[in-house]
C-alpha cells in the first residue's frame, strides 16, 4: 500500500441528507399552497423495543418539521396479527395518509411478511412490498427502499455519471443488497452481487470501482480489499465495545461500519464514514418517499429533489 496516496474524501451524508430534507420541506409547502394537500405519514410500532422507540420518535419529529402530517400508532406487545392487519386496512383507506411504515422488528407471534404485504404498495414508503420490488426490478416507477435510495443519491452526487463503472454489492438482503443492485443497474453500472458464500470475496471487492458494503459484520471489509481510488459506500451500522479499555470495561460502545474505515480511507478515493454517512440518508429518503407517494395520489408530477447542479 503506497504511503503517498492522499486520504479518501469523506462523503458527508449528514450534510446531503439535510439538503434533501430542506428540498422536501420546500416542495411540501408548494404542494400545500397549490393543492391544499399535506402529505401524511403513519408509523406503527408494536411493543416496547427501546431502539425502535427512539427511531419512531425521531421519524415523527422530522416528519412534522418537514410540514407533513405525522400519526404514530403505539400498540402493546400483546397486539395480535389480526388487530395489526385491521389497523393497516384502516390506514390504507385513510385518504389523509399517503405513507405507512410498520417499525421492525415485530413480536415473534406476528408474521412480518404478512403485515408488510398488507400495506398498499402505493403507501409503502419503506419500499419493501413485493409489488414495489417488482417495479424496481423491471424499471417501473415505484417506491424504493430508503437506504439504497440514499446510497445511490450519494454516489451520483460524488461521481456524477455512473455509466460503465463496475459496482460490487456485498450483501443480498431484500432491504439493501438486492434493491441496491437494481438501482446500480438502472444507472448503467456493471453489477456483481457478492455474499457470505462467494468465493474469493476480497478478490471480487478489489475489482470494484464502486464498493457497497451491506453485510452487518463489523469492519469485515479490510483496506487491502479496496481498489485504489474506488468509491466505498458503507451501509453497516454495528455497535462494538469502545476502543478505550476503561470505557469498554464500563460497557460503553462505539459505532463502526462493515468496512475498516481507517484502512480503507488510505486506499479509496471517497468513502462514507460511520456514523455520518449513509445513516442520515435513510430518514431523509423516507420523507422524500412520503412526498412522492402524495404526489402520485394527487396525480401530479413530483418535483425533482436532486440537488441543484454546481454548474
Amino acid at each position: 500500500m503506497s504511503d503517498t496516496h492522499a486520504a479518501a474524501r469523506p462523503i458527508d451524508g449528514k450534510a446531503f441528507a439535510q439538503g434533501l430534507i430542506d428540498r422536501v420541506t420546500a416542495a411540501v409547502a408548494r404542494m400545500k399552497a397549490a393543492h391544499g394537500i399535506v402529505p401524511g405519514l403513519a408509523v406503527v410500532i408494536v411493543g416496547e423495543d427501546p431502539a425502535s422507540q427512539v427511531y419512531v420518535r425521531n421519524k415523527g419529529e422530522r416528519t412534522l418539521a418537514a410540514g407533513m402530517r405525522s400519526d404514530t400508532h403505539r400498540l402493546p406487545e400483546s397486539t395480535t396479527q389480526a388487530e395489526l392487519l385491521a389497523l393497516i386496512a384502516e390506514l390504507n383507506a385513510d385518504t389523509g395518509i399517503h405513507g405507512i411504515l410498520v417499525q421492525l422488528p415485530l413480536p415473534a407471534a406476528i408474521d412480518a411478511n404478512a403485515v408488510l404485504d398488507a400495506i398498499s404498495p402505493d403507501k409503502d414508503v419503506d419500499g419493501f412490498h413485493v409489488v414495489n420490488a417488482g417495479r424496481l426490478a423491471v424499471g417501473q416507477p415505484g417506491l424504493v427502499p430508503c437506504t439504497p435510495l440514499g446510497s445511490i443519491m450519494l454516489l451520483k452526487d460524488a461521481l456524477g455519471d455512473l455509466s460503465g463503472l463496475h459496482a460490487v454489492v456485498v450483501g443480498r438482503s431484500n432491504i439493501v443488497g438486492k434493491p441496491m443492485a437494481q438501482l446500480l443497474l438502472a444507472q448503467n453500472c456493471t453489477v456483481t452481487v457478492a455474499h457470505s458464500r462467494s468465493r474469493d470475496l476480497p478478490g471480487l471487492c478489489r475489482q470494484a470501482d464502486i464498493l457497497v458494503a451491506a453485510v452487518g459484520r463489523p469492519e469485515m471489509i479490510r483496506g487491502d480489499w479496496i481498489k485504489p481510488g474506488a468509491t466505498v459506500i458503507d451501509v453497516g451500522i454495528n455497535r462494538v465495545p469502545s476502543s478505550d479499555p476503561v470505557k469498554a470495561a464500563e460497557g460503553r460502545t462505539r459505532l463502526v461500519g462493515d468496512v475498516a474505515y481507517a484502512e480503507a480511507a488510505r486506499v479509496a478515493g471517497a468513502i462514507t464514514p460511520v456514523p455520518g454517512g449513509v445513516g442520515p440518508m435513510t430518514i431523509a429518503c423516507l420523507l422524500a418517499n412520503t412526498y412522492v407517494a402524495a404526489c402520485r395520489t394527487l396525480g401530479v408530477a413530483a418535483e425533482d429533489l436532486a440537488p441543484a447542479s454546481a454548474d
